[in-house]
């Protein structure tokens, strides 16, 4: 995820490197050649081949995701959400260009239609051909695509037409500056439905709590979604190796569809009943800091 006062280590060229000057930490990958590189309307994206984690996508020099772990962002963002509706019909996606959510999401049946927002069309391209394994459910019949401005797009949208929003989105500088602001969470309130689930990537718990998650959910709470959830979840190429997600609606959330979740249809690599339970426990450093 794209994160303030990042620099990319270029001591050594075999080695891409992020320091993260709020941590005092640093990431590193070993790589074997860059893939792609291009400066879009928006952003500069590169494609590099990794040593041990396959594909890395890296935006405005910050880490995306990679082909080994992605896995367990886009479960953690999709199926505890979906799970914690009575009824998901109508999922919209704002941001995730490289489709893996849309894929995790168009694992559930019950799903009728999904709509995608994503600003930048390039950041698509790029994963149809680098992480073609992301981009499995881009042919669905399900699934609408829509390349603008999510803000507006949100603004623009019909009264209580969505059920589930995932604001799968970079960090709150740039483009997505916007999707972190009470203003857009007021028209996701307006569009979600009777028992609508907002969920948004919510940054490293142990160095973004107080300045990012929780200014985060202050916001959702003023735009109306004031029951909130926070799932905690390893990610090892993100700052600190932790990060989160924060579940918003008007109403109480919680596992009501248990039994497909302890007995899903479709297969996960992370994603499981007891994982999604364990997820939901707040460390005794966040409670003492809420």
């Amino acid at each position: 995820m794209v994160n303030t006062n990042m620099d990319i280590v270029t001591n050594n060229k075999n080695w891409f490197s992020e320091q993260h000057a709020e941590s005092a930490t640093a990431f590193s990958l070993e790589i074997t050649q860059c893939l792609h590189e291009e400066q879009t309307d928006y952003q500069k994206i590169a494609i590099f081949e990794t040593k041990s984690f396959g594909n890395l996508m890296v935006i405005d020099d910050c880490i995306m995701l990679t082909q080994r772990d992605n896995f367990i962002y886009h479960e953690m963002m999709t199926h505890p959400a979906l799970f914690s509706h009575p009824a998901p019909r109508h999922v919209v996606i704002v941001g995730g260009g490289d489709c893996g959510t849309l894929r995790e999401v168009a694992k559930h049946k019950e799903v009728e239609k999904i709509t995608q927002i994503e600003i930048d069309r390039r950041v698509s391209d790029l994963s149809l051909a680098f992480f073609p394994e992301l981009c499995s459910a881009n042919q669905d019949s399900r699934a609408r695509f829509e390349f603008t401005d999510a803000i507006q797009w949100m603004q623009q949208a019909q009264d209580a037409s969505a059920d589930i929003i995932i604001v799968d989105s970079t960090d709150p500088i740039g483009p997505a500056e916007g999707l972190f602001r009470v203003e857009f969470y007021r028209d996701c309130a307006r569009v979600l439905a009777t028992d609508g689930i907002l969920v948004q990537q919510s940054e490293s718990p142990l160095v973004h709590w107080q300045s990012i998650t929780k200014k985060m959910q202050l916001a959702m709470s003023e735009a109306n979604l004031g029951t909130l959830q926070t799932l905690f979840f390893p990610q090892p190429v993100y700052p600190t190796g932790w990060w989160s997600a924060t579940l918003a609606s008007r109403n109480e959330i919680q596992l009501v569809r248990d039994r497909q979740s302890k007995a899903a249809e479709f297969d996960t690599d992370y994603y499981n009943y007891g994982i999604h339970l364990a997820a939901t426990a707040m460390p005794n450093f966040i409670l003492k800091q809420s």
